[in-house]
């Protein structure tokens, strides 16, 4: 480590990137040197290796959240392996914590995010939200008031930062979608990789697409679909077709409230089709989501009574 630790240069020229790749040629300037600075995190990882797939973002997360307080340094032990034994780094991922041109604290393996938090916050105390994160938690809450329009430029400003944030991804969707403009929500959708498109809140506004397109084919008037029910309560197609309706208009109570009286009366009815439609409805909401929670324990005690 002393051969690397000795070239560092007196330049003082430094990259004041946050995160960043680095090599075995830029390792002084980027680590040494950098670490008298600022404390620097140095990430081993290499492309092959599942778990570094996990932790590489959690560490460029929590880094970004600590406000200029600390920088992340990302060496692919393939491109460097010279630097790689050096270091003694015998197994990826692993991580080192330089602070001063000295290492001083390190672990290996894909933490969880709580326990990697508490790793950097003896380095530099407590880790707060990024400015990312704060317009994501402005957006969130926008969306939970149905200010549709605020949320989707919100969720719009996160993208532009990172385009691949997931939860802004599907946050924007599902702004369209209470927005009526479906066919603006399917557009994002489409452009999607299969990896961004299977992950839950992703997949959950995919699943919350697909209702509002399902009801979109379905004209049927809810309040005729309300009076042939009176007329007939065993009419379990248009109980189904007003559950579809209801969903659609955001009323996912009393639609999962209809779609449980069909699987009370007739488990089977349609070829399942009145539980299909509700595990539809658990998605877009999501599995968190206290009408999920209420809706799952229904079907339950349905199922099992």
């Amino acid at each position: 480590m002393e051969s690397i630790i000795g070239q560092a240069g007196n330049s003082g020229e430094q990259n004041l990137d946050l995160v960043k790749e680095s090599s075995t040629a830029n390792f002084a300037d980027d680590v040494i040197q950098a670490s008298a600075e600022l404390p620097v995190l140095v990430d081993f990882w290499a492309p092959w290796c599942g778990p570094c797939k996990q932790l590489t973002p959690v560490l460029e997360k929590l880094v970004r959240a600590a406000s200029g307080k600390i920088r992340l340094v990302k060496i692919n032990i393939d491109e460097n392996q010279e630097l790689a034994t050096q270091l003694q780094v015998q197994s990826i991922p692993m991580v080192y914590a330089f602070k001063d041109g000295q290492p001083v604290d390190g672990f290996m393996g894909a933490l969880p995010e709580s326990q990697i938090r508490d790793f950097i916050e003896k380095l530099i105390g407590p880790v707060g939200p990024s400015p990312s994160e704060e317009v994501m938690n402005m957006a969130k809450e926008a969306f939970s008031q149905e200010d549709f329009k605020t949320a989707a430029n919100l969720f719009s400003q996160v993208m532009q930062n990172n385009p691949g944030e997931a939860a802004a991804i599907a946050g924007l969707t599902k702004c369209y979608i209470g927005m009526g403009e479906a066919d603006q929500a399917r557009e994002i959708i489409d452009s999607l990789d299969e990896e961004t498109s299977s992950h839950p809140e992703v997949s959950s506004a995919i699943a919350a697409l697909n209702l509002k397109e399902q009801s979109s084919n379905n004209n049927d008037d809810v309040s005729k679909l309300e009076k042939d029910l009176t007329d007939d309560p065993n009419n379990h197609q248009a109980r189904y077709d007003l559950a579809t309706a209801l969903s659609s208009s955001g009323s996912h109570e009393a639609a999962i409230d209809h779609l449980v009286e069909i699987i009370k009366h007739n488990r089977k009815w349609n070829e399942d089709q009145a539980r299909e439609q509700l595990l539809k409805i658990f998605e877009a909401l999501g599995p968190t989501d206290p009408i999920t929670v209420a809706g799952r324990r229904k079907l339950s005690t349905v199922l099992f009574s």
